[in-house]
């Protein structure tokens, strides 16, 4: 691994978060830049977003000079807005197209062609070993915009994508789950959490929970307005439910299921992270465990449990069944039971 760099931010500003691996003279070495600090919940060092910070981890200039390029982009921001694409994808196209249109910044947007893309792949995304997933959302925003807003569609044949990573789901036992999710004593925290890997949430589904959307009667979550704008259903186990209402009675929320410390206001992405972290230090797993692993969990263990595949693509909600299949290659159930060559020597 490297040292990678990217834009973030933290606590209401605008942070330059650097991650590498964990050595004593790379420690040493970011220290002893001005203005950087340790979080805890990102784990990583950041620092203050400036032009020479900016140059210094190789990102793109924080401000676009060219003045046409400004209005271009804010031409592409109301586009995708009036097309009610989600605020979170707004902002990740904008920074791509943001960051492509820095790279050209002496050019005029109508010159720009798929011959470009190469190059900024190649002397930019490549030079400086940024990963696939950005060079992806590059290649996303640059296309929809010239599509849409520039009218004028780049050569699909030209444009490069980075070659799919086909890597597996990260999984944990059902033993490590359930030290996960007893390590807090704190119930909105047990709760939380115990929800996500029982229903197999995404984080961002977990925090945008209502107390309606909790229908203990017919023993279902209704999870609204999800990735791609739709809504779906997901069974409660009754053990979740007896959690729910001992919940409910403690904290009684108003507005959202789980709220932060001022009444009305969701319950803070960057605080359930940190609730996380602590749980996995708690149950002393050290592996590298994300939030979202709970959510891989709950899919391979409905697998190796005999649920059928598209059930399982329901309840997660995905719009490809190729999305769900990968789940097959990481569940154990039909793999125990082949019997190794080895012992039959």
């Amino acid at each position: 691994m490297t040292w990678e760099a990217k834009i973030i931010n933290h606590r209401k500003q605008d942070r330059i978060a650097v991650f590498f691996p964990k050595r004593k003279d790379y420690i040493e070495r970011i220290k002893k830049l001005e203005g950087v600090r340790w979080s805890a919940t990102l784990g990583a060092w950041h620092l203050p977003d400036t032009d020479e910070n900016r140059e210094r981890f190789k990102l793109p200039p924080r401000f676009l000079q060219n003045p046409e390029h400004t209005i271009k982009l804010e031409d592409f921001k109301h586009w995708l807005s009036s097309r009610r694409y989600a605020e979170s994808t707004i902002k990740t196209y904008l920074e791509a197209l943001s960051s492509f249109l820095a790279f050209y910044n002496d050019k005029d947007v109508a010159t720009i062609t798929s011959q470009d893309l190469i190059r900024y792949n190649n002397e930019f995304i490549l030079r400086n070993k940024l990963s696939h997933s950005f060079q992806n959302q590059i290649v996303n925003a640059v296309k929809l915009f010239f599509g849409t807003i520039e009218n004028s569609p780049m050569n699909p044949a030209l444009i490069h994508r980075p070659k799919t990573q086909k890597l597996l789901p990260n999984v944990l036992s059902k033993a490590e789950i359930k030290q996960i999710l007893e390590a807090h004593h704190n119930i909105k925290h047990k709760v939380m959490l115990s929800l996500i890997y029982s229903c197999g949430l995404r984080r961002s589904e977990l925090l945008h929970l209502k107390p309606n959307d909790v229908d203990s009667k017919r023993g279902v979550l209704i999870i609204r307005q999800s990735k791609g704008k739709k809504d779906r259903i997901t069974p409660l186990s009754d053990k979740i439910v007896m959690n729910l209402r001992e919940y409910y009675k403690i904290y009684k929320p108003k507005v959202w299921l789980f709220e932060g410390q001022t009444q009305g206001e969701p319950y803070d992405e960057r605080s359930l992270a940190s609730v996380f972290k602590q749980a996995l230090v708690k149950s002393k797993i050290t592996k590298p465990v994300t939030l979202h692993w709970l959510r891989h969990s709950y899919a391979t263990h409905l697998m190796e449990a005999g649920t059928d595949l598209r059930y399982i693509q329901e309840l997660l909600g995905h719009k490809s069944s190729k999305t769900t299949e990968i789940y097959t290659h990481v569940s154990t159930r039909e793999i125990q039971k082949i019997r190794s060559p080895f012992d039959d020597l």
